[in-house]
């Protein structure tokens, strides 16, 4: 744990009841930014009334503002499709636009092509393909991918990237409700209790877990799992994980996505 700094707290308050807040720096085109949404998914579930986060994305990118002068020119069917590794974090902001679970929806399904490589997330096309799988307002969606909104949004997450020092992606800054203390940063990827004994020195308490969802329910709020991912929200071992989850196929409530490194489990859409 040599990686842990102490950093200033930046100056918005944190929402009423949510002592802590956290700063989750991921970069969507890196695998460990995946892994990372898994540790903050059981967070969420056993902790989420102790804490409100936020994602800042971190890609590096050059030439922004000529990127977003050619998003407009594609919107109005001037120019075909482009490529580009800023445009998935422009798209990220843009389904932010209509709100925070807006945007979480989009950033999952976006990780889960990119995991499955069943599109090509740089692309324009695809990423607008994307907002509709999720069912964002597509009209709203459209005109914010080519805005200055979302391209300054963007702007704002490397600005605290750079302000925060963070030189390393996924990480994590824990800040308390008392704006004079300095927060936790925490660079790199590790195990949950690490996590969650920070959490509890945040706190300064003993933690208060909130009791796990039902594997139905679990699908129903983040919709695609890994088999380690259930296993590890419910400590099991991944052999009966992948044994419960076989079931729920088989009585065609998820259905299973496999490449050579990972396999998903998706819930159907006729069980939503």
């Amino acid at each position: 744990m040599n990686n842990i700094q102490m950093i200033s707290q930046p100056t918005a308050s944190l929402p009423i009841n949510k002592p802590v807040e956290l700063y989750i720096f991921i970069d969507p085109l890196c695998p460990n930014s995946f892994a990372m949404q898994s540790v903050l998914r059981k967070l969420q579930l056993e902790y989420e009334h102790y804490f409100s986060w936020r994602y800042v994305l971190s890609t590096e990118l050059t030439s922004l503002n000529c990127l977003s002068n050619r998003i407009k020119g594609c919107l109005s069917g001037d120019e075909l499709d482009i490529t580009h590794p800023a445009l998935p974090s422009i798209a990220i902001k843009a389904a932010e636009l209509q709100g925070k679970r807006a945007g979480s929806r989009y950033l999952s399904k976006l990780q889960e092509h990119a995991t499955l490589q069943t599109k090509n997330i740089l692309s324009h096309v695809a990423l607008t393909e994307i907002a509709s799988e999720v069912q964002l307002d597509m009209n709203e969606f459209t005109v914010d991918f080519g805005s200055k909104e979302a391209a300054h949004a963007f702007q704002c997450d490397l600005y605290i990237t750079r302000e925060m020092e963070v030189n390393e992606v996924p990480s994590i800054v824990f800040f308390n409700e008392n704006v004079e203390d300095e927060g936790l940063k925490v660079g790199g990827l590790y195990d949950y209790e690490v996590y969650e004994h920070i959490l509890r020195e945040m706190i300064q308490d003993q933690l208060v877990r909130q009791p796990l969802p039902t594997l139905d329910e679990l699908f129903i709020r983040f919709q695609t799992l890994t088999t380690a991912e259930v296993a590890s929200i419910y400590q099991i071992a991944e052999q009966v994980a992948e044994r419960e989850l076989k079931k729920r196929m088989l009585q065609q409530k998820v259905e299973r996505l496999v490449t050579d490194d990972i396999a998903l489990w998706r819930l159907k859409a006729n069980t939503i």
